[in-house]
Order: structure tokens, then sequence, then C-alpha cells
């Protein structure tokens, strides 16, 4: 009896579910039986005694297939991979080694087996090596072979994620082999299969993919084989971006396009050819892909496979894989390199891209029939992203004039008809789709109409926008009900897109175009519709804030360099700048646009107020100038060179001094205080060397920022130096421009800093002037230029002149700080002298206190301070009675003034006198009278 049998009678359970078994001797004559039949035949075959021996070929490898059937054995693939060589190479002349091939294809779909943990890793290379030779066997012609192996490789995916996939159908799943009871414990005893991801890991490091692209070649004659490679590459281009990478190796995308439009009546072909480019677009390198099918011969199979669809399409799984089809084609666009339009493929679609908003006789357009259903909606959004592609070609510039591509784009953005006009139309967009391709169009014709204007004005593209714009600010329930969150009436998103094509139109300076913007009122419809908006109780949002900014930066453009168009803008805008300067800088970084939207106010200040004295003298009437310098404080750095620029423009009229002047922020700081603080941050950010006085440091470099003191370059003649660019790239020279206009004499405000920090901004222009020709003498040393005597004297003599002159400035702030130092003493000993009057007055408040105790508390006290006022009283009466004048006076209070003493010394009396004498003598007359 088999000692296995007996084996599997002792412990018919123990070798199912239990661990592999440490001793590993008793099987290893078994394994070694297999590895040496895998050899013998090896032998059998290559021998060439043995070699023509086809019966016996065919007995032992049904009877090693047989020993398999539960998997190949790790390390003997590399046996395997030999033998299906031999076998392959045979199947030519002798079929009957066929179904030997596919046999042993049909155990490559099981995992394969391993004896140790570590098997996985060190037979790696075999497995890599074995995996390539299969998509070797794609050389055979038999068509039940490459069947097999192709159902074989999909089935590594479906081993894997335990169900099928892409297409894979339960037929084509391999299913479990069952073997005799004792086989199989024994096996699984020492045996274990590889996990379940192993050979798609290794697979993408072998050549499959390769050979089954290359293999597509060779399969003309073989449709039904030809649909099933490419089920098979569909599944391993979207399975592994290495696989995809492999494929674009030998040119696959090409190879696919090429072989898309081959006769197929199930239609697969184009389907998976389609998927295989699909994720080779997704998961490849796409500029490699769009390389690829840009050539003629691919471009052409794309335009036939659309076409085809396109004429003779009508379910929508076709409606889709046209779609794709065109979205492919849109990818393709992006490459310059693209034959879109020398293949004709650009002009033929042109027609279809006009249609229906275009009539048109062209027999192809009167055979297309479409369903106005989501899935034409897409082609129809497709083909207009398609012309924003094509727009970069001067070429295609030409063709959209010649299709009248402008006119059809202004019909769809017409405001929609109304239900009556609806309802006696033929069958059309619904008012949804309607909606979606105004859209669309508008963003179109964004790109498209700044490149030609001429159509654009030809076609009354101005009168078609503010139309729509009129349209955008009613209402109108029975629209906009796809975008903004669903809510009818709301046209915010169609007067967006409005409003970003006017701006790009504007943008290009064209001035007929800008003119016939302003003839037709459209600063005055702007500015409606933007306090209508501010006036609306919505929330600002995304949306709403670009909208905002647009609207200034267009009036901006139109109103920059035309003085009438300034007084067309006239009091209404002035008070719409002012209203959005008043908002401030406190939401600038919320992160919906309040940034852009106080960059376009300052800058509509500057392009529509600026520079015509009834809109400035508005401005300035409205404190226009507060709210900048309010502004101006608030803002972030990256804000203050336009809020200085626009300041220093307005100063150009002459009642703007006194506004800046007399400005005092919350705090009470003045205009001159906060510029100056402006050039201390200026030049810290600089990194210019000062004192701890805040003055000049180095007479030889009073200005000079640390970027330039490290950046040793010489420049050409036609570049700018670095002293140029810094005056342009930081605000000391606006804020000296200031200076300038409201002067340096009698600023308010300004403490002793301040001053010191004047002073230098008084010199920077001589500063300015003497770094410039230090510049220009150190670029003539590095470039090994003597000036001639005269020029290098004068050089010298320019170089000796800046540095008096920054010494002169040095002397000038010692003598400030020294004149502060002077006021600082004389303060603190005024206030030393206050603090010693202060500690006498609490001496003798304290000393009459005291004395105050002692007569209340001692009567002795008492009676003595009493008898000394009585003598003192008498004494003084007897002293009295020796200075009276002959005639006594009687005085009366006639004011009373208080002074900042205290007590009876902090009150002035004023006493008109009188004669005792002259009053007496009037008493006793009235005594007389009565």
């Amino acid at each position: 009896m088999d000692s296995a049998a007996v084996l599997q009678r002792k412990k018919p359970d123990f070798y199912v579910v239990g661990p592999r078994a440490p001793e590993k001797s008793q099987h290893v004559p078994q394994v070694q039986s297999k590895s040496l039949d895998v050899t013998k035949v090896l032998h059998l075959l290559e021998d060439p005694l043995t070699a023509n021996l086809k019966e016996r070929h065919i007995f032992v490898l049904k009877k090693l297939l047989k020993r398999n059937q539960i998997g190949f054995l790790l390390r003997e693939l590399t046996g395997i991979a030999r033998i299906l060589d031999i076998c392959a190479e045979k199947v030519a002349d002798h079929p009957e080694y066929v179904p030997i091939v596919c046999e042993a294809l049909r155990i490559c779909r099981l995992p394969f087996l391993k004896e140790r943990a570590s098997d996985e890793l060190n037979y790696a290379q075999d497995v890599i090596a074995f995996i390539s030779h299969l998509g070797c066997l794609m050389r055979v012609s038999e068509a039940d072979v490459r069947l097999q192996l192709l159902e074989t490789v999909r089935s590594f995916f479906s081993n894997v994620a335990g169900q099928p996939r892409d297409g894979m159908d339960c037929a084509t799943k391999p299913k479990p082999r069952t073997l005799p009871p004792y086989r199989f414990s024994i096996l699984s005893l020492s045996l274990q299969p590889t996990s379940p991801g192993y050979r798609l890991q290794l697979l993408e490091h072998s050549d499959l993919t390769r050979s089954l692209l290359l293999s597509i070649t060779l399969l003309e004659d073989q449709p039904a084989v030809n649909v099933q490679l490419l089920k098979t590459l569909q599944l391993l281009s979207g399975s592994s971006d290495l696989n995809c990478a492999l494929i674009l190796d030998v040119r696959g995308a090409e190879a696919i396009c090429l072989r898309m439009n081959q006769p197929d009546l199930s239609g697969q072909v184009l389907f998976h050819s389609s998927e295989i480019l699909w994720n080779l677009l997704e998961s490849g390198s796409k500029a490699e892909v769009t390389a690829q099918l840009s050539r003629m011969e691919c471009v052409i199979s794309l335009k036939d496979a659309f076409f085809h669809k396109l004429m003779n399409s009508s379910l929508p799984p076709d409606l889709q894989l046209r779609n794709d089809l065109l979205v492919i084609t849109t990818l393709i666009a992006e490459n310059p390199n693209s034959q879109l339009l020398e293949s004709l493929f650009l002009i033929e679609l042109m027609v279809f891209i006009t249609y229906p908003e275009l009539k048109s006789h062209n027999p192809l357009v009167r055979n297309l029939k479409l369903s106005y259903n989501n899935e034409d909606l897409k082609m129809k959004k497709l083909m207009l992203n398609l012309l924003v592609l094509m727009s970069r070609d001067f070429a295609a510039l030409q063709l959209y004039r010649e299709a009248q591509v402008m006119r059809a784009l202004l019909v769809l953005v017409k405001p929609p008809a109304t239900r009556t006009e609806r309802r006696s139309a033929s069958r059309h967009w619904s008012p949804v789709q309607q909606e979606e391709l105004q859209l669309q169009a508008l963003a179109t014709l964004a790109t498209i109409a700044p490149l030609i204007l001429d159509d654009y004005m030809v076609c009354q593209g101005n009168t078609h926008l503010l139309l729509l714009l009129d349209w955008c600010v009613k209402q109108d329930p029975l629209f906009g009900q796809g975008h903004d969150s669903g809510r009818r009436g709301n046209k915010k998103p169609q007067m967006r897109h409005c409003i970003r094509l006017l701006r790009a139109v504007t943008f290009v300076g064209e001035e007929s175009v800008n003119q016939d913007l302003c003839d037709q009122g459209t600063i005055s419809q702007l500015l409606g519709i933007l306090m209508q908006m501010e006036a609306s109780p919505d929330e600002e949002d995304v949306v709403t804030l670009e909208i905002k900014s647009d609207i200034q930066l267009i009036l901006s453009v139109l109103c920059e360099n035309d003085m009438h168009r300034k007084e067309l803008f006239g009091s209404d805008g002035v008070e719409m700048t002012l209203h959005f300067l008043r908002k401030g800088c406190s939401k600038f970084y919320s992160g919906l646009g309040h940034n852009k939207l106080i960059l376009s106010t300052v800058d509509c200040v500057w392009s529509c107020v600026v520079g015509c004295y009834t809109t400035e003298d508005f401005f300035l009437a409205k404190d226009g100038v507060a709210l900048l310098l309010h502004l101006l404080i608030s803002s972030p750095r990256c804000v203050h060179g336009i809020i200085l620029a626009t300041l220093l423009e307005l100063c150009d009229n002459p009642n703007t001094a006194p506004h800046i002047r007399s400005w005092r922020d919350g705090v009470g700081h003045t205009a001159p205080r906060l510029l100056l603080h402006l050039w201390k941050q200026e030049e810290q950010e600089l990194g210019v060397t000062r004192n701890n006085g805040g003055g000049i440091e180095d007479p030889q470099k009073p200005i000079l920022g640390q970027y330039q003191q490290d950046l040793q370059l010489s420049f050409p003649a036609d570049a700018p130096s670095a002293a140029v660019m810094e005056i342009s790239e930081n605000l000391r020279a606006k804020i000296y421009s200031i200076f300038c206009k409201i002067g340096f004499q009698d600023l308010p405000g300004l403490s002793t800093k301040d001053y010191v920090i004047l002073s230098i901004v008084r010199r920077y222009l001589d500063f300015k002037v003497s770094e410039v020709w230090e510049e220009i003498s150190r670029e003539l040393v590095l470039d090994d230029v003597r000036p001639v005597s005269p020029d290098l004297e004068s050089l010298g003599d320019i170089g000796v002149t800046a540095e008096d002159t920054a010494r002169k400035a040095m002397a000038e702030q010692e003598s400030i700080l020294e004149q502060h130092e002077k006021e600082n003493i004389s303060e603190e000993a005024l206030m030393y002298t206050e603090i010693k009057s202060h500690c006498k007055h609490r001496e003798l408040k304290a000393k009459s206190w005291d004395n105050y105790v002692s007569k209340t508390s001692n009567y002795e006290v008492l009676k003595e301070i009493k008898a000394q006022r009585k003598k003192s009283m008498e004494s003084s009466k007897l002293e009295d009675e020796d200075l009276i004048p002959e005639e006594n006076f009687v005085g009366r209070v006639i004011a009373v003034e208080r002074t900042e003493g205290h007590g009876p010394e902090g009150v002035n009396v004023t006493v008109a006198r009188t004669s005792m004498k002259g009053a007496d003598i009037e008493l006793k007359r009235q005594q007389m009278l009565t």
C-alpha cells in the first residue's frame, strides 16, 4: 500500500489545516523526483536521438502536466518556460502540441507554488523571465494558443480581486481543480501558493506587456483574438503606471490608434482602443501620448472614427464613445505640433461646431440628427472647448473667420427666448442646456474675441454684451436654474462671464472698441450695476467680489487716458470709489477676493479720478485723501506702493497738500509722521545701516541697502543697473516725491527721531545721484576700463561732494539729537524743582499739623500761644497808628481771578478805594436831609 494513503488514513485533517512540518526529509524524494521529471523531459525534447519521438513527447508532457495540476513550482519555472518554447516551435509542423501548450497555459492561471517563505524573493527573476516567455507565445499562429494565453494573463487580475474585472466574465474565471485527497495532503504539507499580488507585481517588470502590444500586428486575420488582446491591454494599462510606460516605449498609443478602425461587426475594437488611450492619458505620460497621436496618420484615423460615430450613433454607449473620441482630440489639440488643421479634421468639424446656430447646406449636416440630450450637450461643449485650444494657431483664427464662428457664438450668448417663442420654435435645447451653452460660449469668447476683434466689431459684439448685462440685472424666474445653488432667477454666472469677456476685450487697448463701449453708455451702466450689487442684501462671495473688481478694472481701462470719459465717470463714480475705500482692509486675507477689490478700487481712483480737476476736487471735498491715508495704515505692505503712487498723482492738485498736512489718525499721528515711519520700515527691509539714533552711520553709504552692497556685477549698457531698479522696487522714491509736494518745513506732529529721518529724506535725490555715480565707477573697475583723466577727476570730485553732503546730514542729525538732549535735561531739572517744592509744601503742612495738635492737646502751650498772639496784636496796633495817613480809605472788591496757586495765594482780588473823610461828609448830608 502506498505510504501516502496510509498517512492520509491515520491523520486526515492534520496536513490540511495544520502548519508545515519542520522535518522535510520524508518529502524530499517526492520533490526531487519532480525536479528530475522536468530535467528528463527537457533531455527528452532536446536530445537529437529523441527529438522526433512525437508520441513519446506528448505522453511525457501530459504526465508532467497532470502532476502539476495545482500549479507550477517557482524553482521549476525556468524549465517549464524552456519546455513551452520547444513546444511552441513544434506547433507549426505538429498541431498535436497545441493541447499541451494550452493545458500548460491553463495551469499558469493558478498561483505558483513555493516551498519556503523566501522563495518569492529568491526566484523573483525566474518568475519575471517566465512571464516574459509567456508573451513570446503570441508568435504561435494558432488562435487557441493565443486566446488561452490572453485568458491566462487576465486571470492574474481576477485571482487578486476575487471577482471578474474589466469585461472578464465568470466563464473565463479559472475554476479550482479537484485532486485526489492523498496527493493534496502530501503536497500541502510543504507547498504553499504565492501571495495574491505576487505575479502582478513582477508582471510590471517583465516584457509581457510589450510583447502583447507588438503582437497586435500579427492579428489582422484573427479579429476574435484581436478583441481579446485589446481587452487584455486595457486591463494592463488600467492597472499600473509601469505597464503604461512599457506600452508607450514601443509607441503603443500610435499602434492602437492606427488600428482602431479595423472592420469589426461587434464594435468592440473601437471601444477598447479608446479605453486604452484613455488609460494611457491618465496613467502614462500625457505629453508622450499626445506626441504619438499627433502624427498625421493617427489624426486621420481618429477623424474617421469620430465622424463615423457622429453620423451613425444613436444609442447612449455609442454617443458616449463619440464624446470620448472628441475629448482625446481636444487633448491632442494641446500639442503645438498636432496635425488637426493639416488633416482637415478641424475644417470638417467647423460645420458641426456652428450647427444649429447657423444654417448650412452641407450634406453632412443634413444627415446629422441631434437628439438634444445630455450627450449631445457634452459634445457641443467639447467642440467649443476645442475652439479655445486651437485659437493659438493663426491659421485656425483665419478658419474661424471663414466659418463665422463669432456670429455663432454671439447667437449662443443671446438672452433666452420667451416662453411663447420657445413653444413656437422647433425642437431645440432645453432652458437648462441653453444656460450651460451660454456660459460655455461666453468663456470661449473671452479667449477668441480679443484675437479676432474685427469680426467681433462687425458682429456688434459690444451691443450683444450690453444687452446681456441688462438682461442679467432683470429678474427672470424661468432662467438661472442650473447654477449657483439652484436659485431660480439667479443670473450671476452669466454676469460673471459677461464681465470677464468685457474685461478681455477692453484690455486689448483697441481704441475703436473702447470708444464704441463708451458711446453706448457703458460707464454709467457699469456704475449702476456695481452700486446695485452693493445695495443687495446677499452676502459677498467669490463670484460677487470678482464681478465688482472686474467692473472697476474695466472702468479704469476706459477712463485712464481720456479726459472726457473721466468727466462721464463724474460724481457717481467718485462716490463709488469712496464707498469701497471706506470698507478698508479688514477682510484683505479672507480668501474671497477682497484683496483684489481693494487693489482695483485704488487703481480706479488713479485712472478715473486723478487727472480731471472736477473729479479730483469732488474727491478731495469728500475726504478722499483721508480715506487713502487710513487705508495706507491698515493695508499690508504689498498695497502701499499703489496707494502712495495715487497720493503722489493727487499732489499735482494744489488743494491736496493742505488735506495731507491736516490729516490725523485715531491716535493723533500726522501724515508726515506716517510717511517717515514707512521710510524707516523700508530701510529696515532693505538692510540700510543706521546708528542708534536712526541717523547715517557710514557717510560713504548713506542709503545703500545690503543687497546692493553684496551685488558686484557689471550690467549691460541697455539694462538698468541695481541703483536704478531699486527706485521702482521700494517706496522711498514715492515718499520723497510726496514730501517734495507738501514741503519739508513746519511739518506737524514730528518727534526728534522723525526729524532725523527727515534730514535723510530731504537729501534722498542727492544721495541717489551719488550712488549711481559710485556704481558707474565700480562697473568701470570691474570691466578694466580707465576713464580719461578729466573724467576720472570728475568722478573723484563727485564722490567727495557726496561724502561731504552725507557728513553735513550727519552733523545736522547730531545737532538735532543734542538739542533734544538739552531739552530733556531742562525738562528733567524742572521736574526736580517741582518735586522739591512739593516736598517743602508737605513738610510745612506736617509742621502746621503738629502745632495744631500741640495747641489742642496741651493747655499750657495754648496759653503761651494766646499770650504771644495778644502781644503781637498790640505791637502791630501801635505800628498801625503811626502809619495811619490823614485820609482813610474803604476798599470795595470789584473782581476776583483764580490762578494756579493753592489757598489764598491762588486768588487775585481787585479792590476799589474810597476816602473815609469823603464818605463821612456824605453820610452827614444825608442825615440832615432826612
